[in-house]
C-alpha cells in the first residue's frame, strides 16, 4: 500500500485548508503550531511578477483591485482609450451598480467569504441589473439583511426598477418598508412550523392592513422611545481602535445598560465591535458565522437540551442513558441513528431515503418502549420547542434545566422548530437565534449581539426585546449591533457610526439616548429613527 507521508498529510489537512473552516480542536493545534504571513514575492496578491509590472497610469491591476470601489469607479471615468471603450463602459456601468446598490465600500480584492449574507445577496443582485432579458422571475430571499433604513430606500428602487423592466420579482421578507412597495402580498400562517403553511391572505397591503392576520396586525407597530433608561455602571474604553474603515476611534462603551451600536451598511460596527469589545476576557460575542455540525445535528444536541432528557429517561425506566441518543447504543443499527438511508449515485446527485426499520425514528424498537410522561424518546424529539415546553414544565415529565433552555429557544422566536430538526435544514436566520440562545447559557457579563433580528417577524421583535431587557436586569450588559428602528428606539444608549461607508465612515457620529438622537436628527439613523417614532414625519433625507 502507499503511505502518505507526515508533510504531505500536514500541508493537505491543516496548510492547504482554511483555518476558520476547521473543527475547533484543529483550528486550535493549527493556531499554535502554524503561522500564516503573506507571500513576500507578490505581497499576497496571487500575481505573477509580468501581471504586477504592468501598469495604467501609476496603478496596476492589484492595486486598483484593492481600491475602494467608489474610488475606482472614480478614476475609471479619467480614462481614455477608444480601443477599449466597450469594456471600460460595461465596468463603468458594473462598478456603478456597486455604488448604488450600497456596496461602493467594498474594494474589489475582498475574499468573498468575509462578506456579510446581506452584502452576498447584493453582489449576487448586480449581475442582473444590468441585464437586457425581460420576462424573469426573481426571487430575493430577505434582500434587507444587514441593511440601515438609508440603505433599504435603495433597495426598494432597485426592486422596482426590476419589476418596471418587464419581470416578476418575488420578495420573501418581513421589513414593513418593503412590504410597503408590494403590488400583491401572500401572507403565509397564522402560525410557525405546524401551526403554520396556509396562505392566511392575498392582496394588496391596504387590505393586509385591514386583515386580522399576525402580519396585518403588526405591521405598523412601532416601539415607543423610553420614557426613562437605564444609567451606566461602568464603562469599556475603547482607545485608538482600527480596523478595516475604524480609524483612531475613541469610545467609551457603557455598561450595564442596553447598548446599541448603529450606522449605515458598511459604517464600520462590526469593525469597531469585534476588533475592540469581543475579544475582551468575559465577552460573548454570538456573530453572524454559521454554525458548524453534521446533518446529524439538531437543536436538542446543539444547546444541550438532550443531556437532561436522556439522563430523566433513564432514570425514569432504570436503563443507561447511552440508549436514548440516536448516535449512541440506542441507535437504529440499520441507519445508524441518522433516520435516514444515503445512496451515492455516482455521476447523479445522492438520494436520501427514510429508513424501513425504525420508519425514521433512529432509535432501536426496544429503546422506543420506554416511556416518560407517555412520550418516548422518538415523540419527544418530534415536538416543537413550544410543546416541549409545556410537556417539561410540569407534571410526571418535569424537568427544570430542560425547560430552561426551552424557555430560551421559545424567547429568540423558535418555538415552531423541533428539537430533532437537522441544523443543515434551518436558514441563516434561525441558526443564529440558536446560537443565541445556547450562549445566553454561558456566565458572561457582556454579551455582544450582531443583527438578532435577523429572519424575525415583526410579532417576534417583541419577545426579542424582553428577553434583552431580562438579560440586562440580570446583572449583564447587553450590546447589539443593529439596524432595526424597533430595537433602536427599545435602546438605554445609542453610538452610531459614519457618515458614510467605506473610507466616508469608521467614525462616530453620535452617542446619547435614543430620544436625544430623535431630538437632534443630525445623522441619517436619526432622521429614520424619528420617523419611525412619529409616523408620519418624513426623514428629510436624499
Amino acid at each position: 500500500m502507499t503511505f502518505e507521508g507526515l508533510i504531505p498529510k500536514i500541508q493537505k489537512s491543516m496548510l492547504a485548508k482554511d483555518v476558520e473552516a476547521m473543527q475547533p480542536h484543529i483550528r486550535a493545534f493549527v493556531e499554535r503550531a502554524v503561522v500564516f504571513t503573506n507571500c513576500p514575492d507578490c505581497d499576497g496578491t496571487r500575481l505573477n511578477e509580468g501581471a504586477r509590472s504592468s501598469r495604467i497610469g501609476a496603478l496596476n491591476i492589484a492595486d486598483a483591485s484593492a481600491m475602494q470601489i467608489t474610488d475606482l469607479a472614480e478614476w475609471l471615468r479619467g480614462l481614455s482609450e477608444p480601443s477599449v471603450a466597450p469594456l471600460l463602459a460595461a465596468l463603468q456601468h458594473t462598478l456603478d451598480s456597486f455604488v448604488e446598490i450600497g456596496l461602493g465600500y467594498l474594494s474589489l480584492d475582498r475574499p468573498a467569504g468575509t462578506l456579510s449574507g446581506g452584502e452576498s445577496q447584493r453582489v449576487k443582485m448586480i449581475r442582473h441589473l444590468g441585464s437586457a432579458l425581460t420576462d424573469v422571475t426573481y426571487v430575493f430571499d430577505e434582500p434587507s439583511i444587514g441593511l440601515h433604513p438609508h440603505d433599504i430606500q435603495r433597495m426598494n428602487d432597485l426592486l422596482l426598477r426590476l419589476r418596471d423592466k418587464g419581470n416578476t420579482v418575488l420578495v420573501v421578507e418581513h421589513k414593513p418598508e418593503i412590504i410597503a412597495i408590494a403590488d400583491h402580498v401572500v401572507d403565509l400562517g397564522p402560525g410557525a412550523g405546524s401551526t403554520g403553511g396556509e396562505i392566511c391572505y392575498e392582496g394588496s397591503v391596504t387590505g393586509l392592513r385591514e386583515s386580522d392576520t399576525v402580519t396585518g396586525r403588526h405591521l405598523d407597530d412601532r416601539a415607543t422611545l423610553k420614557d426613562e433608561v437605564r444609567r451606566a455602571t461602568g464603562h469599556i474604553e475603547v482607545r485608538g481602535a482600527t480596523a478595516h474603515n475604524v480609524r483612531d476611534v475613541d469610545v467609551d462603551i457603557p455598561l450595564g445598560v442596553l447598548c446599541v451600536v448603529t450606522g449605515v451598511a458598511g459604517s464600520g460596527k462590526s469593525s469597531l465591535i469585534h476588533g475592540s469589545v469581543s475579544p475582551r476576557p468575559g465577552v460573548v460575542a454570538i456573530d453572524q458565522a454559521a454554525i458548524r455540525g453534521s446533518r446529524r445535528s439538531n437543536p436538542a444536541t446543539y444547546t444541550g437540551l438532550l443531556d437532561p432528557i436522556r439522563k430523566a429517561f433513564a432514570k425514569a425506566n432504570g436503563v443507561k442513558p447511552a440508549l436514548f441518543s440516536p448516535n449512541s447504543e440506542g441507535a437504529c443499527p440499520t441507519c445508524k441513528g441518522a433516520g435516514v438511508i444515503y445512496s451515492d449515485l455516482g455521476l447523479m446527485a445522492g438520494v436520501a431515503t427514510r429508513c424501513d426499520d425504525c420508519e425514521g425514528r433512529r432509535f432501536q424498537a426496544e429503546v422506543l418502549e420506554y416511556r416518560l410522561g407517555e412520550r418516548n424518546i422518538g415523540e419527544v424529539l418530534a415536538m416543537s420547542v413550544a410543546t416541549a415546553e409545556e410537556f417539561f414544565r410540569e407534571g410526571p415529565a418535569r424537568i427544570p434545566a430542560a425547560h430552561k433552555i426551552l424557555s430560551r429557544l421559545r424567547d429568540v422566536g423558535l418555538g415552531y422548530v423541533r428539537l430533532g430538526q437537522p441544523l443543515t435544514t434551518l436558514s441563516g436566520g434561525e441558526r443564529q437565534r440558536l446560537k443565541l440562545a445556547a450562549q445566553m447559557a454561558d456566565k458572561a457579563e457582556v454579551y455582544v449581539l450582531d443583527e438578532p433580528t435577523t429572519g424575525l417577524h415583526l410579532a417576534d421583535v417583541q419577545n426579542l426585546l424582553g428577553m434583552l431587557d431580562r438579560l440586562v436586569d440580570a446583572g449583564r450588559s447587553v450590546i447589539v449591533i443593529e439596524h432595526h428602528q424597533a430595537v433602536m428606539a427599545h435602546a438605554d444608549w445609542i453610538i452610531d457610526l459614519g457618515p458614510g461607508a467605506g473610507h466616508g465612515g469608521g467614525r462616530v457620529v453620535f452617542e446619547g439616548t435614543p430620544a436625544e438622537l430623535v431630538e437632534a436628527r443630525s445623522t441619517l439613523t436619526g432622521e429614520h429613527l424619528a420617523h419611525y417614532v412619529a409616523e408620519g414625519v418624513e426623514p428629510a433625507i436624499g
